[in-house]
C-alpha cells in the first residue's frame, strides 16, 4: 500500500483508521472521503457519496490509489430499523467500490462482522468456515459482501481481502448505532455518571476488541503475502469475549463504585442473541499472524485514561 483511498471516513472505524494509515504511510498518501465532512481536517479529503460510481471511479484515479478501503456501512441496529435503505446502501455502495478496484486494479479491502453469523452457527469458538444465515438485514448484507469480494477476486482476480470484526470500542468515537455498543457507551456513562443502564441483558456474551488492535489487523492483513492467504474475505479476528458484568467488574477495579442497571431493547437483544458468544481466530492466526494485544482489564484501564484525558482538555 502506498496510496490508499478509504471511503466512510468519518466512521466508527474508518475515522481511526485514516489517523492509524497517515501515520504509517504519511498525510499525503491517505485520501479519506465521506459523504459528510469530518470536524477536523488535517489531510487530503473529498465529499463522496458511495453511491455515485463515476464521482468514485475518478477521485481514485486523480488521487494515484493504489488502494481502496470501502468502509461506508449502516450499522446493525441502524440497519434493522431501516432495512431497504441498508440494502441499497451497504450493497450497492459496495458493488460500487469493487467496480472501481476491477476497473484500476487496486488492492481492496472492507470489513464484515460476526453479524454475518446467524442463531444456527455454533455459538461457541465459532469455526472459520461454518453455517451463516443471519435474520438481520445488516447480516445478510455482511455474508452477501463477503461472497462477493470471493466472486470478485476469483472472477476478475481483485486482490480483495476483509476481516469479521468483532464488537469494537474506541475511547475516540462515540457509539454509533452497533449492537455492541453498549460496551463503548459503558466507559462514558462510568466517568461522566458513574452507573450505566445496559440495553444488553446479563449473561448475553460477545466477542469484542479493542480499537488499536483492529486498526493494526487490517494493515497486517493488507500488507500480509498473498501467496499465503487461503481464505481471503473475511477472517475471523477477535480479542475477547464477554458479557455486561464481566465488563462492569473490570471497571470496578478502577471506579469502585460504579452501579450497572438493566433496560434490555428487544431489537438489540435479539441481534445479540443470533450472534456468537465467541469465535475463534486461528485462520487468521496461521495465515497472516494475527495477534491481539488487549485484553478485557488491559483495554478498561486505558480505555478509561484516555477518556479522562478527553475529558480534561474539553473542560
Amino acid at each position: 500500500m502506498k496510496k490508499i483511498m478509504i471511503t466512510g471516513a468519518c466512521g466508527q472505524i474508518g475515522s481511526e483508521l485514516v489517523s492509524k494509515l497517515r501515520e504509517t504511510y504519511g498525510t499525503e498518501n491517505v485520501l479519506a472521503t465521506d459523504i459528510r465532512k469530518p470536524d477536523t481536517q488535517k489531510g487530503p479529503f473529498e465529499t463522496l457519496d458511495v453511491m455515485d460510481a463515476g464521482r468514485m471511479n475518478d477521485m481514485a484515479k486523480d488521487f494515484g490509489a493504489d488502494t481502496l478501503m470501502h468502509m461506508a456501512a449502516l450499522l446493525s441496529a441502524t440497519a434493522e430499523s431501516k432495512p431497504l435503505f441498508a440494502w441499497n446502501l451497504n450493497m450497492g455502495g459496495l458493488v460500487n467500490a469493487l467496480e472501481v478496484a476491477r476497473e484500476q486494479n487496486l488492492q481492496f479491502f472492507t470489513p464484515s462482522s460476526i453479524g454475518a453469523f446467524g442463531p444456527s452457527t455454533p455459538k461457541n469458538n465459532t469455526p472459520q468456515d461454518t453455517l451463516q444465515r443471519p435474520t438481520t438485514m445488516y447480516g445478510v448484507n455482511k455474508v452477501a459482501g463477503e461472497l462477493l469480494c470471493d466472486y470478485y477476486y476469483q472472477r476478475f482476480g481483485v486482490d480483495t481481502r476483509g476481516v469479521r470484526f468483532p464488537g469494537l470500542i474506541s475511547y475516540a468515537t462515540p457509539p454509533g448505532g452497533g449492537t455492541t455498543d453498549y460496551a463503548v457507551d459503558i466507559y462514558y456513562k462510568a466517568i461522566s455518571e458513574g452507573k450505566y443502564t445496559s440495553y444488553i441483558a446479563q449473561g448475553s456474551y460477545m466477542d469484542m476488541m479493542y480499537m488499536p488492535d483492529a486498526l493494526q489487523a487490517i494493515v497486517d492483513l493488507m500488507e500480509a503475502d498473498p501467496t499465503k492467504l487461503i481464505h481471503r474475505n473475511a477472517f475471523n479476528v477477535t480479542a475477547m469475549s464477554f458479557e455486561p458484568e464481566e465488563i462492569a467488574a473490570s471497571i470496578r477495579k478502577h471506579i469502585p463504585n460504579f452501579k450497572m442497571a438493566y433496560e434490555v431493547d428487544p431489537v438489540r437483544q435479539a441481534i445479540a442473541d443470533s450472534w456468537p458468544n465467541s469465535i475463534d481466530a486461528s485462520a487468521a492466526k496461521e495465515e497472516w499472524g494475527f495477534k491481539a494485544k488487549y485484553d478485557l482489564d488491559a483495554m478498561t484501564a486505558d480505555m478509561l485514561k484516555k477518556l479522562k484525558e478527553k475529558e480534561t482538555k474539553t473542560a
